[in-house]
Protein backbone atom coordinates (compact mmCIF):
# COMPACT_ATOMS: atom_id res chain seq x y z
CA UNK A 1 0.00 0.00 0.00
CA UNK A 2 2.84 2.42 0.84
CA UNK A 3 4.38 2.11 -2.63
CA UNK A 4 0.99 2.67 -4.32
CA UNK A 5 0.37 5.76 -2.21
CA UNK A 6 3.81 7.14 -3.01
CA UNK A 7 3.12 6.81 -6.73
CA UNK A 8 -0.22 8.58 -6.34
CA UNK A 9 1.28 11.36 -4.25
CA UNK A 10 3.90 12.03 -6.92
CA UNK A 11 1.10 12.63 -9.43
CA UNK A 12 -0.18 15.54 -7.33
CA UNK A 13 2.90 17.24 -5.95
CA UNK A 14 6.44 17.77 -7.16
CA UNK A 15 8.36 15.46 -4.84
CA UNK A 16 10.54 12.44 -5.44
CA UNK A 17 9.26 9.09 -4.16
CA UNK A 18 12.28 8.74 -1.86
CA UNK A 19 11.24 11.97 -0.09
CA UNK A 20 7.93 10.43 0.93
CA UNK A 21 8.04 8.76 4.32
CA UNK A 22 5.28 7.40 6.53
CA UNK A 23 5.73 10.42 8.80
CA UNK A 24 5.52 12.96 5.96
CA UNK A 25 2.65 15.39 6.43
CA UNK A 26 0.57 16.01 3.33
CA UNK A 27 0.26 19.79 3.67
CA UNK A 28 3.41 20.85 5.50
CA UNK A 29 5.99 18.40 4.14
CA UNK A 30 4.67 17.33 0.76
CA UNK A 31 3.12 20.62 -0.35
CA UNK A 32 -0.47 19.54 -0.86
CA UNK A 33 -3.20 22.16 -0.96
CA UNK A 34 -6.78 21.35 0.05
CA UNK A 35 -7.97 20.76 -3.52
CA UNK A 36 -5.11 18.39 -4.38
CA UNK A 37 -5.59 16.51 -1.13
CA UNK A 38 -9.31 15.98 -1.76
CA UNK A 39 -8.55 14.85 -5.31
CA UNK A 40 -6.05 12.36 -3.90
CA UNK A 41 -8.70 11.11 -1.45
CA UNK A 42 -11.06 10.53 -4.39
CA UNK A 43 -8.44 8.48 -6.23
CA UNK A 44 -7.70 6.46 -3.09
CA UNK A 45 -11.42 5.72 -2.75
CA UNK A 46 -11.52 4.38 -6.30
CA UNK A 47 -8.25 2.48 -6.02
CA UNK A 48 -9.21 0.62 -2.84
CA UNK A 49 -13.01 0.61 -3.38
CA UNK A 50 -13.66 2.39 -0.09
CA UNK A 51 -15.65 5.42 0.99
CA UNK A 52 -13.84 8.00 3.08
CA UNK A 53 -16.05 9.89 5.53
CA UNK A 54 -15.67 13.66 5.09
CA UNK A 55 -15.43 14.23 8.83
CA UNK A 56 -12.58 11.69 9.00
CA UNK A 57 -10.51 13.39 6.28
CA UNK A 58 -9.43 16.20 8.61
CA UNK A 59 -7.81 13.62 10.88
CA UNK A 60 -5.52 12.37 8.10
CA UNK A 61 -2.35 14.42 8.35
CA UNK A 62 0.47 12.00 7.49
CA UNK A 63 1.00 9.22 4.99
CA UNK A 64 0.84 6.73 7.88
CA UNK A 65 -2.51 8.21 9.00
CA UNK A 66 -3.80 7.59 5.48
CA UNK A 67 -2.53 4.00 5.40
CA UNK A 68 -4.01 3.26 8.82
CA UNK A 69 -7.36 4.74 7.82
CA UNK A 70 -7.46 2.87 4.50
CA UNK A 71 -6.61 -0.38 6.30
CA UNK A 72 -9.40 0.18 8.80
CA UNK A 73 -11.92 0.40 5.94
CA UNK A 74 -10.76 -2.71 4.11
Amino acid sequence: MFEELKELICQYVDVEEDQITEDARFMEDLGFNSFDFMSLVGEVEEMYDIEVEEREVVQIRTVKDAMDYISSLM
